[in-house]
C-alpha cells in the first residue's frame, strides 16, 4: 500500500472513530440485522443447513452458467422482450443510451440496482440530458447528497432522521420536521410524479430463471413494481451470475436473500416478470418494450480464476457486512469502493481493479466471521487474502505486517534471548522505538518469552511414561504454547496422559495464519506443506492431532485444505485434528471418569474466539468446566473482540485504535455481566479482553 493510499485509509478510519454517535448507530443496526437473522434461522426446519442447500444450488448453476445464460436469453426473446449480452459497463451504457435516444427519453426512474451502481450508469445518462431519479428511499437519499452506497441493503444506514429531513427540505423546498412519518409523506409527494411521467423504468434483478425466461425482483417498498410497469420502456440490468436453472432454485434464493439480510422469511414484494404486456399504452400509442441486459464486466474472468470464482456465488444479502467487526465501526465509505464490506474486496478487485480493492482490503482483519454467516458459504476470507497477496506485488506489505508475518522467527529469538528480551519488551524507551520503527503499539502488553520452550521440555523429559495407551496424540503447540506459555502446553499434555494417551510433539512450525491474514499465500503454502508433511507421518500411524489454540485448529482443518487443494494427506490431517477440549470430551465419553466439583461456586463469562465459530463454538470447554462445577455463560457482542490475531498489536488507526473501537461493546458487555472472570481458549483474545475489561482472563486449563 503506497504512503498516500495508506494515509487516506487511516484518515477515513480516524474520521469514522471520531463520530461516536454515528458509530454507535451503525453498530446497533448491524447487530439488529444479526439478531433478526438468528431468530429467523432458528425457525427454519434444519436451521443453518439452508446454507448448504444454497451453496449446492449456486455451484451447480455456476458450473453450467454459459448454458443457462443462453437458455434464459432464448426464453426471454420468446416472451417478446429483448436481450443484450454486455461484455462490460461501457457496452451496457451504450446500449441504454441508444434506447433512450430512440425513445427521446427525458426521465429515467430507477429502483435499487447494485449492478447499475457497479457500472455507474447515472452519470452518462445525465450527461446525455436525461433526469435520473432513484426511487428506493435509501438510494434516493444518497443520490441527493452525491454519495456512494454505505451498505448493500441499507445504502443510507449512516444517515440520521435529522440528516434525512434536512436532505429533503433542500430537495423539495418543504418545511419537513425531523420526524420519520413526515419525511415519508414528503418523499411520496416528491417521487410520485417521477413514477407517473418516467419514459424509462430501470431495475436490476435478484434472480433470473433460465427455464422460464423470467426475472425476480425483491423489494420492501414496492417501488420496483411501479418503475417496471408504468413507463413504456423497462430496462433491467443483471449480472450473469444471477441466473439459476429452475423455479425451485429461485424459490430457494427468495428465502435466502431476506433471511440473511434482515431476518425476514420473505421480502414484502416478490415480483416475477416475463415479457411485456401490450396493455396500458400511452397517449401516443407508443410500443411497450422490455430490455434485459445481461452483464459480464469481468464475471467470466472471475469464473476462470480458482481463487476468485467463489465470489460469483454471492447473492448480495450483505450478511457479511452485518457481522464484519471493522465494517461495523467504519462503515462502507471507508470499507468499500462501490461494493462495500468483505465481499466488496474480491468484487472490487475483479470488476473495478486491484488498485481500488487494495485501498481498503487491509480493513479486513481475517477473523473469518463473514464465511460463517454467508448463506452460500463463500470463503470470503481466503479471497481477501488473495487480493492482499496480489496487491502486494503492486505495493509492498507495510513493514509492521511483514514483521507480524514473521512472528515465529521473533518468538524463537525472544525465547533464545530470554530473560533479556522480556526486559526490553517492558522498557518504555525500547517500546517507543519499536512503535516508531516497526509499528507495534507501545500500549499493548506483550506475552513474555520462556527460554525453555515446550519443544525443549519434550526433548528433556524423554518418552511418555504411559503404558498400554488408549490413544496416540500428536500435540500441535503453535507459537503461544511453545514459546510463551510452555507450562500451559505441558499441563495440556499431562492431562491427556492422565487419561491414557501417549503424547508426542512432532517437528512443526507455527500454524502460519498471519501469512494468510496479511496476504502472503506463497509463504502460507510453504508452512502448510511442512506442517502437513510432518503431521501426516503420524496420522498414518494412527495418531490424532490436538491443539489448545483455536486458530491453529482452524488452520489445520479449514485453511490448509483450501491452500493445498484438498489433497488426500491434507484432508487426512484435517479429519484427525481436534480442539483440545473436544478431545477430552471424546476421552470421557469412551472412559467415564469421576469429576471433582472443585470449580463449584465460580461464575465465568466465556468468550468464543472468531476462528472457533467454525469449529465447536467453545461448547466442549464450556461443558467440561460445567462438569467440574463452574457456572458458565457465553457473553458476546456477536462479532470479534477486536484483537483479530495480531491486528490489535499494531499501532495507529489500522491497529490498536480500531481494535479498541471494535472491542468496546464486548468490553462493556463483560463489565455489565457481573462475571468474576473471563474464560477463553484464544491466547490473543486473552490479551485484548484483559486490557479492555480489567478482569482476569483465563485459559480453561488454568482453572483445572
Amino acid at each position: 500500500m503506497s504512503e498516500s493510499s495508506f494515509t487516506r485509509l487511516c484518515d477515513k478510519v480516524e474520521k469514522a472513530l471520531g463520530e461516536k454517535p454515528k458509530r454507535d448507530a451503525l453498530y446497533t443496526a448491524m447487530k439488529r440485522g444479526r439478531d433478526n437473522r438468528r431468530k429467523a434461522v432458528d425457525l427454519l426446519p434444519g436451521g443453518e443447513n439452508f446454507r448448504k442447500e444454497v451453496r449446492q444450488t449456486k455451484l451447480r448453476c455456476l458450473a453450467k452458467q454459459d448454458e443457462l445464460v443462453d437458455q434464459f436469453a432464448d426464453k426471454v426473446r420468446q416472451r417478446g422482450a429483448s436481450v443484450y449480452l454486455a461484455k462490460d459497463g461501457k457496452a451496457a451504457i451504450d446500449y441504454i443510451l441508444k434506447i433512450a435516444r430512440q425513445r427521446d427519453a427525458k426521465i429515467v426512474a430507477k429502483s435499487k440496482s447494485l449492478t447499475s451502481e457497479e457500472i455507474e450508469v447515472n452519470e452518462p445518462l445525465e450527461a446525455a440530458g436525461m433526469e435520473v431519479i432513484e426511487t428506493d428511499l435509501g438510494e434516493l437519499i444518497i443520490q441527493q447528497v452525491h454519495e456512494k452506497p454505505f451498505h448493500l441493503v441499507f445504502p443510507a444506514v449512516h444517515k440520521t432522521v435529522a440528516d434525512v429531513a434536512e436532505i429533503f427540505r433542500k430537495a423539495t423546498g418543504e418545511d419537513i420536521p425531523d420526524d420519520a412519518d413526515a419525511i415519508m409523506k414528503a418523499v411520496r409527494r416528491f417521487v410520485r410524479p417521477y413514477f407517473l411521467n418516467a419514459d424509462i423504468g430501470m431495475t436490476g434483478a435478484n434472480i433470473g430463471i433460465a427455464e422460464l425466461g423470467v426475472i425476480v425482483i425483491e423489494t420492501n417498498e414496492g417501488n420496483a413494481r411501479l418503475v417496471s410497469s408504468i413507463p413504456d420502456v423497462h430496462i433491467c440490468i443483471m449480472g450473469r451470475e444471477k441466473i439459476v436453472e429452475t423455479v425451485e432454485d429461485a424459490l430457494q434464493m427468495m428465502l435466502a436473500h431476506p433471511i440473511s439480510a434482515v431476518g425476514q422469511h420473505l421480502t414484502t414484494y416478490e415480483t416475477l416478470m416475463g415479457g411485456r404486456s401490450p396493455l396500458g399504452q400511452g397517449e401516443g400509442n407508443s410500443s411497450r418494450e422490455s430490455h434485459i441486459i445481461i452483464l459480464d464486466n469481468g464475471r467470466s474472468r472471475m469464473r476462470e480464476d480458482p481463487l476468485m470464482q467463489d465470489a460469483l456465488n454471492c447473492i448480495r444479502c450483505a450478511a457479511c457486512m452485518n457481522i464484519c467487526p471493522t465494517y461495523g465501526v467504519v462503515g462502507g465509505h471507508a470499507f468499500g469502493y462501490i461494493y462495500p464490506g468483505p465481499i466488496g474486496i474480491p468484487w472490487t478487485a475483479s470488476v473495478h481493479g486491484l488498485e481500488k480493492a487494495g485501498e481498503f482490503a487491509h480493513l479486513c482483519v481475517s477473523c473469518g466471521l463473514c464465511k460463517e454467516i454467508c448463506p452460500a458459504e463463500i470463503d470470503i476470507p481466503m479471497m481477501i487474502s488473495a487480493v492482499k497477496d496480489r496487491y502486494s506485488r503492486l505495493e509492498k506489505h507495510p513493514l509492521v505486517n511483514r514483521a507480524l508475518m514473521a512472528a515465529e522467527t521473533m518468538a524463537k529469538f525472544g525465547s533464545a534471548t530470554a530473560p533479556i528480551s522480556n526486559w526490553f519488551m517492558k522498557n518504555q524507551f525500547f517500546r517507543s522505538q519499536m512503535e516508531k520503527y516497526v509499528g507495534i503499539d507501545r500500549r499493548r502488553q506483550l506475552p513474555v518469552f520462556r527460554r525453555k520452550t515446550l519443544a525443549k521440555r519434550f526433548d528433556t523429559r524423554g518418552a511418555t511414561l504411559v503404558s498400554n495407551p488408549v490413544h496416540h496424540v500428536a500435540f500441535f503447540a503453535d507459537i503461544y504454547a511453545n514459546y510463551n506459555a510452555p507450562d500451559l502446553g505441558m499441563a495440556a499434555v499431562e492431562r491427556l496422559e492422565s487419561r491414557g494417551c501417549k503424547v508426542l510433539m512432532p517437528p512443526q512450525q507455527g500454524c502460519g495464519y498471519p501469512y494468510i491474514g496479511y496476504g502472503d499465500l506463497q509463504q502460507a503454502r510453504k508452512v502448510a506443506e511442512e506442517n502437513v508433511r510432518n503431521l501426516a507421518y503420524y496420522t498414518q500411524q494412527g495418531y490424532d492431532i490436538v491443539s489448545t489454540e483455536p486458530t491453529a485448529v482452524y488452520c489445520l482443518k479449514v485453511s490448509y485444505p483450501k491452500l493445498l487443494n484438498d489433497r488426500r494427506d491434507v484432508v487426512d490431517v484435517a479429519q484427525k485434528t481436534y480442539e483440545y477440549f473436544e478431545y477430552l470430551e471424546k476421552l470421557e465419553n469412551e472412559r467415564p471418569k469421576d469429576s471433582r466439583l472443585h470449580l463449584e461456586g465460580n461464575h465465568f463469562g466465556f468468550h468464543i474466539a472468531c476462528h472457533q465459530r467454525a469449529l465447536g463454538v467453545g461448547a466442549h470447554a464450556i461443558a467440561y468446566l460445567k462438569k467440574r462445577g463452574a457456572e458458565m455463560e457465553v457473553v458476546e457482542s456477536g462479532t470479534c473482540c477486536g484483537m483479530a490475531g495480531t491486528f490489535g498489536l499494531k499501532e495507529g488507526m489500522l491497529g490498536y485504535e480500531l481494535s479498541q473501537a471494535v472491542g468496546e461493546p464486548l468490553f462493556q458487555a463483560f463489565k455489565d455481566s457481573g462475571m468474576q472472570a473471563i474464560v477463553t481458549e484464544s491466547s490473543v483474545c486473552k490479551i485484548q479482553l484483559q486490557e479492555g475489561t480489567g478482569l482476569n482472563v483465563y485459559h480453561p486449563l488454568e482453572l483445572l
